[in-house]
């Protein structure tokens, strides 16, 4: 089962230097203009299986989506892939943008 993080965890986390997480972005492009949560790697979904070899394996990993549910299966095989610790951003950017840190903005 994903591990799924609250966006308030995730930003302690990130806080963390000791053991901050790698956050991965994988939505489309034209999502990624409207808002994105900075520092993230940017590899959209689909591409994820042809691009695995740029994904850090030295620290965790948290996905994110624009509501959580591209972020969790993303997460699920990221984990079957090997990759440990990965969470899913429980409500994506959505959420992020509520409840953390609202100049990132909401869209659609």
């Amino acid at each position: 089962m994903v591990l799924e993080l609250p966006p308030g965890e995730v930003r302690a986390r990130l806080r963390d230097g000791r053991a901050a997480p790698a956050l991965l972005d994988i939505r489309e492009p034209w999502e990624r203009e409207q808002a994105r949560i900075e520092p993230s790697l940017f590899i959209p979904m689909e591409e994820i299986p042809d691009r695995l070899s740029e994904l850090p394996r030295d620290r965790p990993l948290v996905v994110y989506c624009h509501h959580g549910l591209r972020s969790y299966v993303v997460a699920d095989y990221l984990e079957r892939q090997g990759f440990s610790p990965v969470a899913s951003l429980r409500g994506g950017i959505d959420a992020w943008a509520a409840l953390v840190d609202p100049s990132v903005g909401r869209y659609g």
